[in-house]
């Protein structure tokens, strides 16, 4: 096995689209580090049995043309993208070296479990260790679905929260944090459920938090809260279930949008389902909405 260490200094803006491009289609694992107040370092690695010459310099244009793709739509500078193979027992190191303690929202930090962090008065910690799952909580799409949850915690306070796509785990760990007493995570990705079974153990909320590989349409409970940060397609195929979920008069937050046509649609097609638009939030070009079944 060998490691190819991508990384890619650009402007702050374009973290989030160029992130999604190395998770989604090179299917790589990123971190994100600062370089200054506008710019920013995104840091992949990308694994295959063997690299040769001539598919690393193909991995490199695909990215740089990505890259600079997105540098021209939003009108900034041109990143600048450096490579190197690793050695396949340093990666986990190298990558880990960047995975920093934050606070995702106020009062709530995410830590690594290889970092010691001390906890301040009046925070609520998430332990975590994302493996090589999607998720360690610096998308803006995140962020966005915590500050709605946050919002309604009592609609789900001592209730249940299904968290649809859960990857690492951080939603429905946030949502026992915050009072909820039956949280279920599915993801169809073997590699989350199984680093979000052990987040969830590592923060000690196993007997509020389940993590299964079970398809949405194979669960038949109804809840109160209904997350599903996942991608605008895959909604809307998810949509009749997403509506079967959902408790009469319960919530339903979407995101993994970007903010305008497709928030629209997505608000457009729950909205012809029953549902009422109750809130929507921006960050940068990713828009999360809050829905109420009616």
């Amino acid at each position: 096995m060998q490691i190819i260490k991508v990384t890619i200094h650009a402007d702050a803006v374009l973290s989030d689209a160029i992130s999604d491009y190395l998770i989604g289609v090179l299917d790589a694992a990123v971190e994100y580090s600062v370089d200054d107040d506008r710019t920013g370092a995104l840091h992949a690695f990308i694994i295959a049995e063997s690299w040769l010459v001539e598919e690393r310099k193909a991995l490199e244009a695909a990215i740089t043309a990505f890259a600079e793709e997105m540098a021209a739509i939003f009108t900034v500078a041109k990143p600048i993208i450096e490579s190197e193979v690793i050695a396949d027992q340093d990666w986990a190191k190298n990558w880990k070296e960047y995975f920093k303690p934050f606070e995702i929202l106020e009062g709530l930090v995410i830590a690594p479990s290889w970092q010691p962090y001390e906890v301040q008065a009046g925070e609520a910690v998430i332990v975590m260790d994302p493996g090589m799952a999607f998720g360690t909580g610096h998308h803006a799409t995140t962020r966005l679905c915590l500050q709605l949850i946050s919002m309604e915690k009592e609609c789900f306070c001592n209730g249940g929260v299904l968290d649809v796509g859960t990857g690492t785990g951080i939603l429905g760990m946030a949502a026992a944090l915050w009072g909820a007493a039956d949280v279920l995570g599915i993801d169809n990705d073997a590699e989350a459920v199984a680093a979000a079974r052990y987040n969830v153990l590592r923060n000690g909320l196993q007997n509020r938090v389940s993590i299964s590989e079970r398809a949405l349409a194979e669960v038949l409970e109804r809840y109160p809260l209904v997350v599903a940060n996942i991608v605008h397609d895959v909604l809307i195929e998810l949509a009749e279930d997403l509506q079967r979920v959902t408790s009469p008069g319960g919530l339903l937050i979407v995101s993994g949008l970007i903010y305008g046509d497709q928030t629209s649609n997505i608000s457009d097609c729950f909205c012809e389902r029953g549902f009422g638009l109750l809130s929507d939030r921006q960050e940068q070009e990713w828009g999360a909405l809050m829905l109420k079944k009616l």
